[in-house]
């Protein structure tokens, strides 16, 4: 199955994101990432949607959406031609002796500490889904206490707008 993302512009207005999200489930589609956020124009909302599929289901999922009648627009973003970014937040133990290395490979994916206490530090990284998961994996071993992701967020490169 193939990963695709859309990014679905919306009225800003209550009860869209469960007429969306239903719509996904009542055809028996899982979503694998969501972000909304009102966009410059508070009268719109952008939804970035990650599904799996393949092309007929991907074409489904898009007719349907577009009967929906808060729905502006739907764009198939490639990643070639998008940026796609998600935020991580990441709580890893860290005693005095391991603090340093901790550190230090932080710095390597430019990512930002932004919480020290006595036992633990919070690690905030932003970046693609492979970069995340990569520095997921080197602060394992020092133990992960927990971690929360945003979703994909993504915009097409250039000045087109969507409308």
């Amino acid at each position: 199955m193939e990963k695709y993302v859309l990014s679905v512009l919306v009225e800003n207005k209550t009860g869209v994101l469960s007429r969306v999200a239903g719509l996904f489930s009542r055809r028996g589609y899982n979503i694998d990432s969501l972000t909304v956020c009102e966009t410059n124009n508070p009268l719109q909302s952008r939804m970035t949607i990650v599904v799996r599929g393949d092309e007929q289901i991907l074409d489904q999922i898009q007719k349907q959406l577009a009967k929906l009648v808060e729905v502006i627009s739907i764009m198939k973003c490639e990643e070639k031609t998008s940026v796609e970014r998600e935020m991580a937040l990441i709580k890893v133990k860290a005693q005095a002796s391991n603090r340093g290395t901790i550190i230090e490979t932080t710095d390597i994916y430019k990512a930002r500490i932004v919480d020290v206490s006595t036992e633990s530090m919070i690690i905030e990284i932003t970046g693609s889904e492979e970069k995340i998961e990569s520095l997921l994996r080197l602060l394992e071993p020092y133990g992960i206490l927990e971690y929360v992701k945003t979703g994909l967020t993504v915009l097409e490169r250039g000045v087109n707008v969507m409308k």
